[in-house]
């Protein structure tokens, strides 16, 4: 079984363009919200509930669960988590419940959820990812990058590169669109040192601003989890 067609959407405010066919996406916001959704089920939390609202995810403070808020890289005042991976490991996530809203990642989420299946992906569960893709689906796959503001973004468009090159190293795919060639060049250029790859991209100096070297380590850190979330109507679990 291949996947007749990979494409690479650049930004949730182009999915339109792909939304019409069927089709599987892995929504991707590797700094940092997909890579938290993967710590926090990787912990075992029991779901992560996606909504791109903060006055939504207001709504849930004080009714038992875990409730985290970005915008622009900083906690939400008035909660006690944001959107770090780091948040979300330990003990305390356990059979927990986690609501989280953040600048880019819970808008490409709610982008994509009309589609036939929607997985999470990062760097993190880079070969998750991969491995559902070549045995669960004969469909069309979009790589859907959550970008920054609906713009176009680097490490969003590297980890796509990434699942493209693995798909075609395993003879998995028949066809990759121009934007997939696009994005498997990129990660071909910066596939040994993505860290250094990143030094000048704009999220990379939002984030430093914000002290998160160890964050940033995370995040581009390869297969830390086999864990692959997928999204369900009663919010994002664990397959």
């Amino acid at each position: 079984m291949k996947i007749p067609k990979v494409h690479v959407c650049f930004s949730p405010e182009l999915y339109s363009a792909y939304a019409e066919d069927k089709h599987v996406v892995v929504v991707i916001d590797v700094l940092r919200a997909t890579s938290a959704i993967c710590a926090a089920l990787d912990s075992g939390a029991e779901r992560v509930i996606p909504v791109v609202d903060v006055i939504v995810a207001r709504d849930y403070l004080g009714k038992g669960f875990l409730v985290g808020a970005e915008r622009g890289g900083d906690i939400v005042d008035g909660f006690e988590y944001g959107n770090s991976p780091g948040e979300f490991q330990g003990d305390h996530v356990k059979d927990k419940t986690i609501v989280l809203t953040t600048s880019n990642g819970t808008y490409a989420i709610a982008a994509a959820q009309k589609a036939e299946e929607v997985a999470i992906g990062a760097f993190v569960n880079l070969e998750a990812v991969v491995s559902w893709l070549c045995t669960h689906t004969d469909k069309d796959v979009v790589l859907l990058c959550a970008g920054w503001k609906r713009k176009f973004n680097m490490e969003d468009t590297l980890f796509a590169g990434a699942v493209v090159d693995r798909l075609k190293e395993l003879d998995k795919v028949e066809e990759v669109t121009d934007s997939g060639i696009a994005a498997l060049h990129l990660y071909r250029l910066a596939s040994k040192d993505l860290y250094g790859f990143l030094e000048n991209s704009s999220h990379r100096k939002r984030l430093r601003k914000l002290d998160i070297t160890e964050d940033v380590m995370f995040c581009l850190s390869l297969n830390k989890t086999d864990v692959l979330p997928i999204l369900t109507p009663d919010g994002i679990v664990k397959l």
